[in-house]
């Protein structure tokens, strides 16, 4: 047995990690760095061309979204124009933005797409976001009293977590978190638990909150200053000369009067509502998208003795076990940032997205071979977990629920992971086969 790991937590769960030698612990180590580096020598091209191609279609789609905007007084278009919006914010945020800012794609020695530089479309900054989310969150994911993610500091999702009356709050909270995500995940770095303790100098906060305001500032203007003014600009435009030709063709007594102030104005609220929409539309699906992926009742937490000597492959098996993926195609998994491979990611997270989907069956035979659980389902079955916990833990007591067994299940789990795997070989055999 791996020394530092409680055999059972206090409710009598029991630790996976408990059940493994120091010695498997070390073999499991190794296998993980050995795929790490196995993947990081075969990046190339065929890499460099999805993230390119990626951001062009991220940003073809958001052209295309605001233009069909400028007709935003039609129903149809109005839809439209906010569907083809929000696909490309959901696009920007969780494809390319998460996982640029990662450094993922840093290998590449790209003057823009490099963690260093891009910023995203959202009201966090970058530089606070990476701090509390690729430091914080993914150095200590799931140890209670490091991980600040387990519940954001406003929500008790783990039965470990003490109970405060506050949290009888939660079901409402977790509403408005959904709703305004993006300002959340803004507002998390400020870590109101270390101001309220007067860990963090006023003037550290002060400037924080400048930033967060400064970002915040320019989403408004883009997306409800700029951009519906402009379509309403060219909505105006467009109406007032179709109908100054038609009251030349019509007799004078049957001319019509256009009022441009009333139609530009009535242009703007339309295109500034479906933005309103997009960014909801966005925020809701990144809130269930990051919350299946880590707060699920079938994750585990551990708490900071048990980490203390924390071996590298214990941390492996510490990720894998605080994470939790999400079924499905190979469009789903691009529109979630592959986050649906959220385990893969947590083992990985400077590792291209789109790889996560090849390296996925060989996770699961390490997972098989050790005896350790595989954290996967459907959306909906991960996403009822989430908010039955939330209501759940609302209140006093709650248990830890039962929590998945050794992985028993096929090692290819969908049709889209044997493509990639046949595509990533043919292509390693091509090149393989080319001469130099």
């Amino acid at each position: 047995m791996a020394t530092g790991y409680k055999t059972h937590d206090h409710n009598g769960t029991p630790n996976p990690l408990a059940a493994l030698s120091d010695e498997q612990l070390a073999q499991i180590g190794q296998e993980f760095d050995e795929l790490h580096d196995e993947v990081k020598a075969d990046l190339g091209d065929r890499d460099a061309r999805y993230i390119r191609g990626m951001i062009a279609l991220q940003r073809r789609l958001a052209l295309l979204g605001r233009v069909e905007l400028f007709a935003s007084r039609s129903a149809p278009a109005w839809w439209l124009g906010m569907a083809t919006l929000s696909t490309a914010k959901i696009l920007e945020n969780m494809e390319i933005g998460h996982n640029v800012m990662h450094g993922q794609w840093d290998w590449m020695n790209d003057p823009v797409i490099n963690s260093q530089v891009w910023d995203w479309d959202t009201a966090s900054t970058k530089e606070a976001w990476k701090h509390s989310h690729n430091y914080i969150h993914h150095t200590y994911t799931n140890i209670l009293g490091l991980d600040r993610d387990l519940g954001y500091e406003i929500m008790r999702i783990d039965p470990h977590q003490k109970w405060h009356p506050v949290y009888l709050l939660q079901p409402v909270v977790n509403v408005l978190l959904m709703l305004g995500f993006e300002w959340g995940v803004a507002a998390h770095d400020l870590d109101f638990t270390a101001i309220r303790a007067g860990e963090k100098s006023m003037k550290q906060v002060r400037h924080e909150l400048k930033g967060i305001l400064d970002k915040g500032r320019l989403q408004t203007q883009k997306d409800y200053v700029a951009w519906p003014a402009l379509s309403a600009a060219v909505a105006t435009g467009v109406e007032a000369a179709v109908e100054a030709l038609a009251n030349r063709r019509r007799p004078k007594r049957k001319r019509k009067k256009y009022d441009p102030v009333r139609a530009f104005l009535h242009t703007y609220a339309s295109t500034a509502k479906a933005n309103v929409a997009a960014n909801v539309a966005r925020n809701v699906w990144s809130n269930w998208i990051i919350f299946c992926g880590h707060f699920p009742d079938q994750t585990y937490v551990f708490s900071e003795e048990e980490v203390r000597d924390e071996t590298p492959g214990g941390r492996y098996v510490r990720q894998l076990l605080g994470a939790a993926n999400i079924t499905g195609g190979p469009m789903f998994h691009v529109m979630s940032g592959n986050l649906g491979y959220q385990v893969e990611h947590h083992l990985y997270p400077d590792m291209p997205s789109s790889r996560y989907g090849e390296i996925a069956p060989r996770v699961r035979d390490i997972c098989k071979r050790y005896g350790l659980p595989y954290n996967t389902g459907p959306f909906s079955k991960q996403l009822g977990s989430v908010q039955r916990t939330i209501l759940r833990l609302a209140f006093p007591g709650g248990k830890p629920r039962p929590k998945p067994g050794p992985w028993q299940g096929e090692t290819f789990i969908s049709r889209g992971e044997r493509e990639l795997a046949v595509a990533a070989e043919a292509q390693r055999a091509a090149l393989a086969a080319e001469p130099g």
